[in-house]
């Protein structure tokens, strides 16, 4: 008994119950990123396409044509009270959600089926999913390729022919659309900006004959440039829609598609493991580095990537330099007393306040008021158009910057109060003045602490999302916030983001069940991207530990 008493007085118990709380949240993190990884990943794997007759309540059998997406159990009364006829009496009941596709036929592209109500399910070779820019995927059989609406084959010769057209037709989409989205929009830009400038002449009254001139004599210049590329463009749109395939779908109608809104096209029954694995990472790479289609539910989502990258170096900018002086201002600086312990509460008190009012606070003050005036002062030609005073990233980062503050600030006087008194005195001794001693010697010193709470304050910043539906994410914005046009960083633009994508996708998507997998996708990546800025971080600051490990010891 006094043995057991002992165990207990010593804190052995306490140990232990630390240790199982520890690996309990190990557990549920891994498996949490272990289901968000399967249920994404598994998304671009191609999936076997089948064909079967369907019966539901007596009816006469149709045809069904798809790939299963899910299955799951449910109970045989729940279907009866949804009014299925079921012709088993089992208290469990198979279903299966199949992509159907061909939502331009159909109107959806999902169905639930009973298990039971399938008969001759079969995996046909020929059967084909070809992914569209438009109206989702296909599924259905190869039946001719047209040029011009001529047909140049059909059969068996049929599908090779077919892959080559699909890859000039996507040769072609992407000339096409470099020459609409880079020289035609640089052109835009440039006119546009004359536009301003000629505006902007007429608000001072320096709209001469002279000053007009110049400008229209730019004005031609661009004009015959686009002239140039519009014809380009005429002519690869002529050849682009030049081809066709149809295809019959599963209720036996034969429908034309332009080649022109066709990805790709495979049969998945028919390929390899490797063909499968070559298929699998060409997807991924695709939804890393496209952008997005089909109301963001196909493609990639490379732009919100780069936003949310852009948006948290931005925010680091801003927030290290306000959270290093204010620190060390109140540490270094500011006499101790009842003034400093009320900033420090407040401080600390800023950090619980919900991040919806910082967006709040951002709209009302950073884009109405600072970017208001900022138009007025600096854009009058663009007005009423607003140019800063209307939500962009540059607000967004500020946004951001104002909510992590507070972490920034504790963390770098933590580092402060951390170095010995011996440090700053031995210096001063040396003839070193304050701000040397500061600038040469504690800062560096306490960058760790620095670079600590830039890490913490990069892991907040990245994942809101609140705050940013108010100053600056949209749900698909035109253009990156870099580019290659004069001034290059647009910090007045919109942008996406990964976290407010999985909101958009898994809230607001008009086609939920397509969506679904890309929730999962995307919800991954974003941990991937916080991960990677916090390790850069974080080897940035075991360096600088390295750093200045000797010079802490003394």
């Amino acid at each position: 008994m006094s043995s057991i008493g002992k165990w207990f007085r010593d804190g052995e118990p306490l140990i232990w119950l630390n240790a199982a709380a520890v690996s309990a949240s190990i557990i549920m993190v891994v498996g949490l990123l272990g289901l968000i990884a399967v249920r994404g990943l598994a998304h671009f794997w191609p999936a076997p396409l089948i064909q079967a007759n369907y019966s539901e309540n007596g009816s006469e059998p149709v045809r069904i044509v798809g790939e299963i997406t899910a299955s799951e159990t449910v109970p045989r009364q729940r279907l009866i009270d949804a009014g299925v006829r079921l012709n088993t009496d089992t208290p469990l009941v198979e279903r299966h959600l199949i992509k159907i596709g061909n939502r331009d036929a159909y109107g959806f592209d999902f169905r639930w089926v009973i298990d039971e109500g399938l008969s001759q399910r079969a995996e046909p070779a020929e059967l084909m999913k070809v992914e569209r820019r438009e109206w989702g995927n296909l599924y259905g059989y190869l039946r001719e390729v047209r040029e011009s609406g001529t047909r140049v084959a059909n059969g068996a010769e049929a599908w090779k022919e077919f892959q080559d057209r699909i890859a000039r037709a996507s040769d072609l989409f992407s000339r096409i659309r470099a020459i609409e989205k880079d020289d035609i929009g640089a052109i835009n830009y440039a006119i546009e900006k004359l536009r301003l400038q000629q505006r902007g002449l007429e608000i001072d009254g320096k709209d001469t004959r002279q000053n007009l001139a110049e400008l229209d004599q730019q004005r031609k210049v661009l004009d015959a440039e686009y002239a140039v590329l519009r014809d380009q463009l005429a002519t690869l749109n002529t050849q682009i829609n030049r081809d066709s395939f149809t295809a019959e779908i599963m209720d036996g109608r034969e429908i034309e598609v332009p080649l022109a809104k066709v990805v790709r096209a495979i049969r998945p029954n028919t390929m390899s493991r490797s063909q499968k694995l070559r298929h699998y990472f060409v997807k991924v790479w695709e939804f890393v580095a496209d952008d997005p289609r089909e109301a963001n539910t196909e493609g990639g989502i490379f732009p919100a990537i780069f936003g949310t990258v852009m948006m948290v170096i931005v925010m680091s900018i801003f927030v290290t330099p306000f959270g290093v002086v204010a620190a060390v201002y109140l540490r270094e600086y500011a006499r101790q007393g009842m003034l400093t312990r009320i900033i420090r509460i407040a401080v600390n008190n800023l950090a619980g306040v919900p991040s919806i009012v910082y967006g709040v606070f951002g709209l009302g003050f950073f884009v109405y008021f600072l970017g208001g005036n900022l138009d007025r002062l600096f854009y009058p030609e663009a007005l009423p158009a607003p140019t800063f005073g209307s939500p962009g990233i540059l607000w967004s980062s500020l946004t951001l910057a104002l909510l992590t503050l507070p972490v920034v600030i504790v963390a770098t006087e933590e580092g402060l109060s951390r170095i010995p008194k011996s440090i700053r005195e031995g210096s001063l001794a040396l003839g070193a003045t304050k701000i040397e001693t500061l600038w040469r010697t504690v800062l560096p010193m306490a960058s760790p602490a620095m670079m600590t709470g830039l890490i913490l304050a990069i892991a907040r910043a990245a994942g809101e999302v609140a705050p940013l539906m108010l100053v600056g994410v949209v749900k698909l914005a035109p253009s990156l916030p870099l580019d290659g046009n004069a001034p290059f960083l647009h910090l007045e633009r919109k942008f996406m983001h990964l976290g407010f994508h999985i909101y958009d996708v898994g809230f607001q998507s008009p086609n939920v069940e397509a969506a679904r997998p890309l929730v999962y996708a995307t919800a991954l990546l974003l941990v991937l991207v916080i991960v990677f800025l916090n390790l850069a971080a974080i080897a940035i600051r075991n360096r600088l530990r390295e750093k200045y490990r000797a010079l802490e010891g003394s």
